[in-house]
């Protein structure tokens, strides 16, 4: 056995594996380090001019790879939110696919569109996203009521979603309706302690999200969101439990947003850095490579080799997808209505 990750950022007796082999706790890290990397490569192209927007996950790595490992290929289905850069990645999006949405190029999914992290991939089994706060849960739930209507068997739906999405009305009615008929689904709340600007203990009077599953009759859990490992524990089995027909679990894990909400938002004036220095010391993208290398799952050199290789693929990524032609103006309107789109018509 080996060391594992504890609240403090020290190293605890013993690793706990979940069963997962050595090769994927390295594909594991490689996630949290492409994640981290397309992050940076957002807020560089925005500084440097060439992109108008990107949104941040910093602090998300752990709980989006840990997630991305438990999630079924080509079984089960993905509900993601806008922060969900790194998930969607573990489960098979592109870092050139990725590069295409900021860049706003026609080969984007969305027909360059500029709305950064706004994917979807039927072939992965990823749904759209949404800008708006819980407007993908009805969706994921509906999703899910299909899966149970068609008596299918081994698939779940997984939806991802922040604190400031558990209050509103969308998310509650479809925890409810998913209660009620026992559907096949994973309420799987990134707790990153701010809805934009609005800290958590001005959201609401019950800070612990998962604590609300009492109140639709539904198993809560809550986990260190920091800790990929742990998150993949509580993700898998929830999973398990939705596609073997047991129903709906709400879980949540803790983790904190170390950047602006996006490339508009100056968090300054709502937090000060001390805050964000003293939650930067729980970074899980460092701790997770002290421990994989405390425990020769990883040598200080194979680190080295996997973060040139993270940036060598962003960079290919970069450049392919800035060279590639934008959208033409007669596509404006086109995956917006269907027939004919101008309204007289």
């Amino acid at each position: 056995m080996a060391k594992a990750m504890t609240s403090t950022g020290e190293a605890a007796a013993t690793l706990e594996r979940y069963g997962l082999t050595d090769d994927q706790l390295r594909a594991i890290f490689r996630n949290m380090l492409l994640q981290r990397q397309l992050d940076n490569r957002g807020f560089q192209l925005n500084r440097q001019g060439k992109i108008p927007f990107a949104l941040g996950s910093e602090g998300h790595e752990a709980i989006q790879a840990g997630a991305a490992m438990a999630f079924k290929r080509g079984h089960d289905i993905l509900a993601p939110y806008y922060r969900d850069l790194g998930l969607a990645v573990g489960i098979g999006f592109t870092p050139l696919e990725v590069l295409l949405s900021l860049f706003a190029r026609a080969a984007d999914h969305n027909g360059g569109r500029q709305f950064p992290n706004h994917y979807s991939s039927r072939k992965i089994g990823m749904m759209s996203f949404s800008s708006i706060l819980a407007a993908q849960i009805p969706h994921a739930v509906g999703a899910a009521y299909a899966i149970a209507l068609r008596k299918e068997t081994g698939r779940a739906v997984l939806v991802t979603f922040g604190d400031g999405t558990t209050s509103e009305g969308e998310w509650h009615e479809s925890l409810n309706f998913a209660a009620v008929h026992k559907l096949p689904i994973v309420f799987l709340c990134e707790n990153n302690q701010w809805a934009i600007s609005t800290p958590l203990h001005q959201q609401m009077g019950q800070p612990h999200v998962y604590k609300r599953a009492e109140g639709y009759g539904l198993p809560g859990e809550s986990f260190n969101g920091f800790d990929p490992l742990a998150t993949y524990d509580a993700v898998r089995r929830a999973m398990e439990r939705a596609r073997s027909g047991s129903g709906p679990s709400l879980i949540e894990g803790t983790c904190y947003r170390f950047l602006s909400h996006s490339t508009d938002d100056d968090d300054r004036t709502y937090r000060t850095r001390e805050e964000v220095e003293k939650q930067r010391a729980m970074d899980p993208v460092p701790r997770f490579e002290k421990i994989l290398i405390e425990n020769s799952i990883l040598v200080a050199q194979d680190a080295d080799a996997l973060k040139k290789d993270v940036l060598r693929e962003t960079n290919e990524a970069t450049d392919a997808a800035e060279a590639m032609p934008f959208p033409e103006a007669k596509d404006l309107y086109t995956n917006l209505y269907e027939g004919a789109w101008e309204p007289w018509q």
